[in-house]
């Protein structure tokens, strides 16, 4: 079954930018003006201690929180967790999340993932689940970290070149005007049956 065009939408920018704000104001705002919308996934946040990022957790979409990245656990355990650079990943933790949130269902109306990182492709089972969700043409709505020295990771290269799929590059100027014309892209989608 091939995707209809158009129905994968990619936010990109430098860490720190603004990505995982941008998403969640878009979710906000699609289910003000549709309180019946069926969303499935998952975003990213910062675990801070005053003002020190201490590692990262992920939250479902109905508030279900895990750990994904610290650099404070030190454990027997942990220590056989992958590193992005000074944190370690539990995969575990984050699959139990996240992977349930990517199952395809025909009732849901939108996938949001944030994001398709290094962290996130730690675990073996995730970018499959990603490509299930691209291959349902269910609207998805997913960022992605910036390309570093003109490379992406395998998987975001794979998910750009998907038939359709467009990519937002977010910075400081465009934060705004980005949200309110992927809002209009996406509440025009999910319009169609």
């Amino acid at each position: 079954m091939a995707a209809a065009s158009g129905k994968c939408f990619l936010v990109t920018g430098p860490a720190g930018i603004g990505k995982t704000t941008l998403i969640v104001r878009i979710l906000e705002t699609l289910r003000n003006s549709n309180p019946n919308l069926k969303v499935q996934g998952f975003y990213t946040r910062e675990i801070r201690e005053g003002t020190e990022r201490v590692g990262f957790e992920v939250v479902t979409l109905d508030g279900r929180k895990g750990l994904l990245a610290s650099n404070k656990i030190s454990s027997p355990q942990s220590l056989r967790w992958p590193t992005v650079g000074r944190y370690r990943v539990d995969v575990a933790s984050f699959e139990s999340l996240a992977l349930p949130e990517l199952q395809v269902k025909e009732d849901t109306d939108l996938f949001i993932i944030d994001e398709v990182g290094k962290m996130e492709l730690f675990s073996s089972s995730f970018f499959p689940a990603v490509l299930k969700v691209l291959q349902s043409n269910i609207p998805l709505l997913a960022t992605i970290p910036i390309t570093k020295a003109g490379r992406d990771i395998p998987g975001v290269a794979r998910m750009k070149n998907h038939p359709g799929a467009r990519v937002f590059t977010l910075d400081t100027n465009n934060r705004d005007a980005m949200r309110e014309q992927i809002c209009s892209i996406l509440a025009d989608v999910l319009q169609k049956p």
